[in-house]
């Protein structure tokens, strides 16, 4: 069992280190986030928010103080106190050691249902490279193996292709539509429902049908 520290303790599979595996990009690893990561938070989020915000939920603050870096300490602590309950995984994209995105396992559910949301973002300087479809595969791996879920479910626009496309990659099923589902910039949007339960993958892993497929290898 893995735990915080003195006398806490953790749901399985937090906190981790989640890989690696390699592309042509580099070495790709999920690990949990850490209160040192507020420059680099802050740095990535301000630079992406062109091709952040037509996906992430309307909100009335201003996008650069919303993203300061003396945010990210209270942040940081909303969602240890989380993945200290069992409710969420948050944890950071790594290539070669670089923090370039964020991968989220969200709304964790145990008992009967054993599910939770995966959700993800990569810095637009390092996409097209496999690297979100790689992080998303450890994820899922991490969550059908350690975590110990039966499904996981994603929501994505109809328009954005490139989200659609790393799910699908993975083997996640369109579902259905969910309409005017979730208030995003500025307006509520329809969006597809995809998941995936383990006996869809029962027989080998997310990683390993990626590197089948060519998309990656082992380290």
């Amino acid at each position: 069992m893995f735990s915080w520290g003195s006398g806490s303790r953790a749901h399985p599979g937090w906190p981790a280190r989640v890989g690696p595996l390699q592309l042509s990009a580099g070495e790709i690893a999920l690990r949990p986030i850490k209160l040192r990561d507020g420059a680099e938070w802050s740095d990535l989020r301000i630079r992406n928010e062109r091709t952040l915000v037509p996906w992430e939920p309307t909100s009335d603050a201003d996008w650069a103080v919303r993203h300061h870096r003396g945010n990210w300490p209270t942040l940081y602590s909303v969602l240890k106190a989380e993945a200290k309950r069992g409710a969420v995984l948050p944890f950071v994209i790594e290539v070669d050691g670089r923090y370039v995105g964020q991968l989220t396992i969200g709304s964790i559910q145990r008992g009967a249902v054993r599910s939770a949301w995966i959700g993800y973002w990569v810095d637009d300087a390092w996409t097209g490279r496999g690297i979100a479809t790689a992080a998303v595969a450890l994820g899922v791996d991490h969550a059908f193996g350690p975590v110990g879920l039966h499904r996981l479910e994603a929501t994505v626009q109809p328009a954005n292709a490139a989200s659609r496309a790393v799910l699908e990659h993975i083997g996640f099923r369109h579902e259905g539509l969910l309409q005017r589902y979730m208030d995003v910039d500025g307006r509520w949007r329809d969006h597809d429902l995809f998941a995936l339960t383990t006996e869809e993958i029962m027989h080998t892993t997310a990683v390993e049908n990626l590197v089948r497929a060519g998309r990656a290898r082992f380290r």
